[in-house]
């Protein structure tokens, strides 16, 4: 029997919902399963989420709205992050920034048509020794160049195959 989106999240939700024993204090490591797996946190898993841990969806939704690694909006498949701390200015970071932009086809804030990538700009990485930093979704790079940027979106893009291989997998 195929599961619908929905059906799917929701018995999602309710798996990582007994890891915390419908504990208040499972929310946030909640919603990071939940964007990490599907790319956004849906008004519908905001809702669902506050039904399981028996919270108000308001309480939900601000947590999400106030983390800037929590979206409604949906993400990309690999989410780049460059520091905007003004060490990383000094060391470059607006050639980094050009080059993603120009290799993506996007600005930043954006995600590609594709869905593969979302550029966002953040505050300190704790890096500021180290910068241009960048993120891209939970690996941290440093002494970014131009280069270096272009050889980390073509690493991205060659595992893209993968994964996209094991969605499919866990859908059909």
């Amino acid at each position: 029997m195929l599961l619908t989106e929905n059906e799917r999240l929701r018995q999602n939700i309710m798996e990582w919902v007994d890891e915390v024993n419908y504990d208040r204090s499972g929310l946030i490591p909640i919603l990071q399963k939940v964007q990490k797996k599907y790319h956004r946190v849906s008004s519908y898993a905001m809702q669902v989420i506050a039904d399981a841990l028996d919270i108000h969806p308001v309480e939900v939704y601000s947590v999400v709205s106030f983390y800037s690694f929590l979206d409604e909006k949906s993400k990309g498949r690999f989410i780049i992050r460059l520091c905007q701390t003004i060490s990383c200015d000094m060391a470059g970071k607006s050639r980094v920034a050009r080059q993603l932009e120009n290799e993506l086809g996007i600005q930043f804030g954006q995600t590609t048509a594709d869905g593969k990538f979302t550029l966002e700009y953040t505050n300190c990485l704790g890096m500021c020794d180290r910068g241009p930093a960048m993120l891209v979704n939970d690996q941290v790079f440093t002494h970014v160049t131009p280069e270096k940027a272009h050889e980390i979106i073509e690493k991205c893009r060659q595992t893209f195959g993968v994964f996209a291989l094991q969605d499919q997998e866990r859908i059909g």
